[in-house]
């Protein structure tokens, strides 16, 4: 996908919101509301899938490649609950697909396990997130930005490889689901910046 084509925005949206009261109604309320004016594709947490998956782990050993495809497919689940809760999203898992539904002028969001098990392009390892796939997807797709709704954000706020994913010169924001107001000035802003001058 070229970016020059449709300019969009790759926002993650943290599986660690589940566990917070009426934190995932509010942000998906919150990104349709966003949408209209900045079309982005969405990528899933793990969430309580992916929690599933370490005490199964906890409890047998696994292979690292085992929890890793395991844990990515907590994603794909995370993202039907998304899909669900969000008016004229669309669950992709395919990369091509992606710029349709954004020309329709609806939410993608993407289910990555079948993606990344064909680029296989990360490490197997719990240091790999959702964080740093949606690193390499905003990469993969040319997005011009990438943003991570957490449940908080600190120093530790991300996953242990995302700044190798990240794509140089990304411009990203890691924002708490309690302050999106600061997602919606941030995306105005890279909107206006990434504009072609009159």
């Amino acid at each position: 996908m070229n970016a020059s084509l449709v300019d969009f925005s790759v926002i993650k949206v943290g599986g660690g919101l589940a566990r917070l009261p009426g934190a995932v109604e509010r942000v998906c309320s919150a990104l349709q509301a966003l949408s209209q004016l900045h079309p982005m594709l969405l990528v899933p947490g793990g969430g309580p899938f992916a929690d599933a998956v370490r005490a199964f782990e906890g409890r047998i050993s696994l292979s690292p490649a085992a929890s890793h495809w395991m844990a990515i497919l907590a994603m794909d689940q995370y993202a039907y609950v998304l899909a669900d809760r969000i008016s004229g999203a669309v669950v992709v898992e395919e990369p091509g697909d992606i710029r349709e539904v954004l020309s329709a002028g609806k939410i993608p969001i993407i289910a990555p396990a079948r993606w990344m098990r064909s680029a296989d392009a990360l490490p197997h390892s719990w240091e790999v997130t959702s964080d740093s796939i949606a690193a390499f997807v905003a990469g993969a797709l040319g997005a011009g930005r990438l943003a991570l709704i957490k449940p908080a954000v600190s120093d530790h706020s991300v996953d242990g490889y995302f700044r190798t994913a990240l794509p140089a010169g990304m411009p990203h924001l890691i924002v708490s689901w309690e302050r999106l107001e600061a997602l919606s000035d941030w995306l105005s802003e890279q909107t206006a910046a990434a504009a072609p001058p009159e």
